[in-house]
């Protein structure tokens, strides 16, 4: 039975990733800012799952996490998001506070988590950029520059640890239909149906497919797959022509 961990895995896209890992037989650790949310959610899993409260920024719960269990699967999906303001309007500080959360988070855990996996020579780790590390979108700079870093990064540590049994991938997931996104539609700060037209299979992705995407990933199928980063976007990156790309 495979030992997984997955960081901000109480609500959203990290959940979904938790209850497909599960599904596969792995047993599950759930990391987040949230612990009382992170033992209920994997109490939900049922009996042997955990979860355990952690910031991914703070080096000494980052080590404590990553001693919890002889880990062989790293989910690194704990992130925020950005001011979504134009450039000249963006403050340091929230910039920095995505960088850190998303780069340091990320390097943070992987690095603790592999030291089990480098000695014991076998282990995965997926990582979760999205398609404003791969596109230009406009406003997102922090965002955009922490997942472009993570693509970076996750192709570095794939080259390192490659002969050492130790597997590092991405997926890039285009927008989500989570509660948040639901959130920001609600609010005007994203329009669901441009975003719908814009995608070429119409609509937005789930939190399931992007976890089964992980999921394979994680998984021995995957067993000769290290350094890729694989879209989950239902063709946003692929599209390059004028106008909408669905005609939903």
């Amino acid at each position: 039975m495979h030992e997984a961990l997955v960081t901000g895995g109480a609500d959203g896209i990290g959940w979904a990733i938790a209850q497909a890992l599960a599904a596969q037989g792995a047993r599950v650790t759930i990391a987040d800012l949230d612990g009382t949310k992170a033992a209920e959610r994997a109490a939900e899993l049922g009996a042997g799952h955990c979860g355990l409260a952690c910031d991914i920024t703070d080096e000494a719960q980052a080590v404590t996490a990553a001693a919890a269990a002889p880990f062989d699967v790293l989910v690194n999906n704990a992130g925020i998001g950005d001011s979504h303001l134009p450039t000249l309007e963006q403050g340091l500080d929230a910039f920095r506070r995505v960088l850190d959360v998303h780069l340091s988070g990320t390097f943070l855990m992987t690095r603790e988590v592999a030291r089990g996996m480098v000695a014991r020579k076998r282990g995965t780790v997926v990582n979760l950029s999205s398609i404003a590390g791969l596109t230009g979108l406009p406003k997102r700079n922090a965002y955009g520059a922490a997942k472009a870093g993570i693509v970076a990064m996750t192709r570095a540590m794939a080259c390192e640890w490659a002969g050492q049994g130790v597997r590092v991938n991405a997926v890039a997931p285009a927008f989500v239909e989570t509660t948040l996104v639901r959130k920001l539609a609600k609010a005007g700060r994203v329009d669901l149906p441009t975003i719908a037209r814009r995608t070429p299979i119409g609509r937005l992705i789930t939190t399931e497919e992007v976890a089964a995407a992980v999921a394979f990933l994680a998984s021995d199928a995957a067993s000769g797959i290290t350094g890729a980063v694989l879209p989950v976007d239902g063709g946003w990156t692929a599209f390059g022509d004028f106008g909408d790309a669905s005609a939903n």
